[in-house]
């Protein structure tokens, strides 16, 4: 077999199995290793280091992270290893040789991980048909579990009514026909990860559900056989089938969060145009550039590198970087960033930085960062895997053996041990958190939040600190016309006639104030300074300061755009982005609760400073980039602090995967919406509030539901073992426990009487408070 075939075949394999990551791999072809890596190892210019991106399959919990992890910490030459829990993404820094990548790939298969190298589009392509089977899956139970509960029912009405025994035997039959072939086809993302557990000698959480779920089958079908009263294919299917649910509902979640990388990677320019030597033009990918290259950006264009303007002034949307929605200036000797948009004239630039040294492609590292430290947040299922497999599995082997030795049947013995198995499967455990987080999300969605992520509201309800975005956060993110200084309406009617010819975002904020009027006809736009139009009493000008008017700079905040009029005063037109409508009321509403506010924007410090001192918060920090953003929550987190991030901006992406727990507006960009953990509607702040109250109250029941569960199993296991429980029983005793747990979450419905406090009784102190 060549290379070329054996990287076809992990390319099959991969497709093939990422329905479950822990599918066992394809036997490697003869003397060749499994995974070529060495090809795929790149040099990071800055810290000297090689690097190797790979994807490793069977990947699917915080234990197995931790795993990985600290095996390639121990191999000599790896200086830093880390993996992504949605992407399946590990990426490891290494000194000395690119072979060395052959080691690391070899003590991920030692682990029981198969790596192959890291391909976006590939791993597309398998998630979308894992997700396919998944849902295939799941459909088929579902079809299962409500065709042989149809026929359950008659047969446990017949219990009562005196039904024959050959129509029941008739019946049960009809049930395994149906049963048998959807638990084979259905059940196997479980029995596949079950059998991979315990290849590698380990257990899980599948090992039990797929021991009671054959077993379950397996002795009805003899029970059937025998003309037996009872058979329990209905309980197997229908636990396989809320099973599948909680499975599919967790690979959708996953691949949500990679859609926030995936918007930004699409930000990245498919391809600049380089300018040669010779000056001709040639377009290229961003990824072939070198350093003192130069490109040409075109009007509209996305600037495709980090850079330095050599020719050409205009304007560039810079929101990626600083969050602001007012055009910055640039000229010759300007810094320019990938990802941010031309507005002006085509720009001359030369290439600072390409591929993976641009800022951009630091947004995307400091998001995969961020994100695998939230992923650290275990879900409770994961905390008690680890004791409830062997529990269980040991529980129903001394049932079954000590029936036995006591001098019972066989067929009662197996029934004792498939009952223990059946009562202690932890449903009402499972289901204490997602009840309440569907309920409570529910409600928040009826307030217009909608929560995206299946711990955030855990997350909500322990945080002591609120840290703020300005622009479209605190603020509506809509430049508004705040006052004409100089001027009156006829001078704001005459600028409008120059302002509705131009696309720029002060220009339409002035004509929106004005209303609606007719257009100056043969109107000059200057990219990057103003308007222009000639008149029978001279030119009239609408622009920047200097070009409209001849005025000292005064250093006060806000956007403006002055006009000037021949044999009349320059008139100023100051803008603003008003708060939103109850920001300061929410903003009191906080501080009165005890938590601890902070305000971080990327604008320019003077604006920063008006709007927290409108808002009376003391703590606030301006012209901050996105990587500043993720330094100081990092900082918070150090000190202790559990932080909710409110931002809407491309550049608070890293900062809302970065916190505690995040919330964006309605109207944030994509990429922020995709990484925050729920995002709200409308054009008032209060959502915050009822997140946090909403927060607060589920916890509550949460820890209500999980008493509940273990009071639950601590009174049915004993009976279950003692044999006076039927896998018939032991299925109603554990869909009881679980519908009692879901009526307590029914009451998160009901508001509370009294509004509950929250967070400490007064906000901690700051770092350089305390100091």
């Amino acid at each position: 077999m060549t290379t070329a075939d054996a990287r076809a075949q992990e390319a099959t394999h991969l497709a093939r199995t990422e329905a479950d990551p822990t599918a066992p791999a394809p036997a490697p072809a003869p003397r060749e290793p499994e995974v070529e890596p060495a090809p795929f190892v790149r040099l990071d210019p800055e810290s000297g280091l090689l690097r190797l991106d790979l994807v490793v399959e069977g990947v699917h919990c915080a234990a197995c992270i931790r795993r990985i992890e600290r095996r390639l910490g121990e191999l000599p030459f790896v200086r830093a290893a880390r993996v992504n829990l949605s992407s399946r993404r590990c990426s490891v820094a290494f000194a000395g040789d690119p072979e060395g990548a052959r080691a690391i790939v070899s003590s991920l298969a030692e682990l029981g991980y198969r790596a192959v190298p890291f391909d976006p589009a590939k791993l597309d392509g398998a998630d979308a048909a894992a997700e396919k089977e998944l849902l295939l899956c799941l459909a088929v139970a579902g079809f299962a579990a409500g065709n042989i509960m149809l026929l359950a029912v008659s047969v446990w009405s017949g219990h009562f009514v005196g039904m024959g025994e050959a129509t029941r035997t008739f019946l049960h039959w009809f049930e395994a026909l149906i049963a048998l072939p959807a638990i084979a086809f259905s059940g196997r993302p479980f029995f596949r990860s079950a059998l991979a557990a315990l290849r590698r000698g380990r257990t899980n959480m599948d090992v039990p559900i797929s021991l009671a779920v054959i077993l379950a089958p397996a002795v009805s079908l003899v029970e059937t056989i025998r003309m037996g009263d009872h058979a329990y294919f209905d309980s197997a299917v229908t636990l396989l089938f809320f099973l599948l649910i909680g499975r599919y509902l967790d690979r959708r979640a996953r691949g949500a969060a990679r859609e926030a990388v995936a918007r930004l990677l699409a930000l990245r320019a498919q391809a600049v145009t380089r300018i040669e030597a010779d000056g001709t033009m040639r377009a290229v990918r961003p990824e072939s550039l070198e350093p003192g290259q130069e490109i040409l950006v075109a009007t509209g264009e996305r600037v495709g590198v980090d850079g330095e303007v050599v020719a050409g002034r205009g304007e560039l949307d810079t929101s990626l970087v600083t969050g602001e929605t007012v055009p910055q200036p640039v000229e010759p000797g300007s810094r320019v960033f990938a990802g941010t948009v031309n507005l002006g004239p085509p720009l001359r630039v030369r290439v600072l930085a390409a591929g993976e040294g641009t800022l951009l492609a630091e947004i995307v590292r400091l998001m995969e960062a961020a994100e695998q430290r939230r992923s650290r947040f275990v879900a409770l299922a994961d905390r008690v895997a680890r004791l409830y497999a062997p529990f269980v599995h040991t529980l129903a082997a001394l049932t079954l053996t000590g029936w036995l030795l006591a001098g019972a049947e066989w067929h009662f013995a197996m029934m004792s041990a498939i009952a223990v198995l059946i009562i202690t499967c932890p449903c009402a455990l499972g289901l204490a958190v997602p009840a309440v987080q569907v309920i409570a999300a529910g409600r928040l969605l009826r307030h217009g939040v909608l929560v995206k992520s299946a711990t955030a509201l855990e997350r909500f309800a322990r945080i002591d600190t609120v840290v703020f975005d300005k622009t479209g956060t605190l603020t509506t993110g809509r430049m508004a016309l705040e006052a004409i200084e100089g001027g009156d309406a006829s001078d704001l009617e005459a600028a409008a006639g120059l302002a509705r010819t131009s696309r720029h975002p002060l220009a339409r904020a002035l004509a929106a104030a004005a209303g609606p009027g007719p257009a100056r006809t043969g109107v000059e736009e200057v990219p990057g300074t103003g308007l222009r139009w000639c008149g029978p009493e001279g030119e009239w000008r609408l622009g920047r300061r200097g070009f409209a008017a001849s005025v000292p700079d005064d250093d006060r905040p806000g956007a403006e755009l002055w006009f000037s009029r021949p044999h009349r005063p320059p008139v100023r037109f100051r803008f603003a982005d008003p708060l939103r409508p109850d920001a300061a009321e929410v903003v009191a509403a906080l501080r009165a609760r005890g938590l601890a506010l902070e305000l971080l924007s990327g604008d320019r410090p003077a604006t920063v400073a008006e709007v927290a001192q409108r808002l009376g918060i003391e703590h606030w920090r301006a012209g901050l980039a996105p990587a500043e953003k993720v330094a100081r929550l990092e900082e918070l987190a150090r000190l202790g602090r559990k932080v909710l991030m409110v931002g809407d901006g491309l550049n608070d992406a890293p900062a809302l995967s970065a916190a505690s727990v995040s919330l964006s507006p309605a109207s944030a960009v994509d990429v922020s919406q995709t990484a925050a953990d729920a995002v709200f509607q409308g054009e008032r702040l209060f959502p915050v509030l009822e997140v946090l109250e909403v927060a607060r109250r589920a916890e509550r029941l949460v820890r209500q539901n999980i008493a509940m569960s273990i009071v639950y199993n601590l009174c049915a296991v004993p009976l279950a073992v003692a044999g006076f429980v039927t896998p018939l029983v032991a299925a109603i005793a554990m869909s009881s426990s679980s519908l009692l747990v879901v009526g307590n979450s029914l009451r998160l419905r009901l508001r509370a009487r009294t509004e509950p406090a929250f967070g400490p009784a007064r906000p901690p102190r700051l770092a350089e408070e305390r100091a």
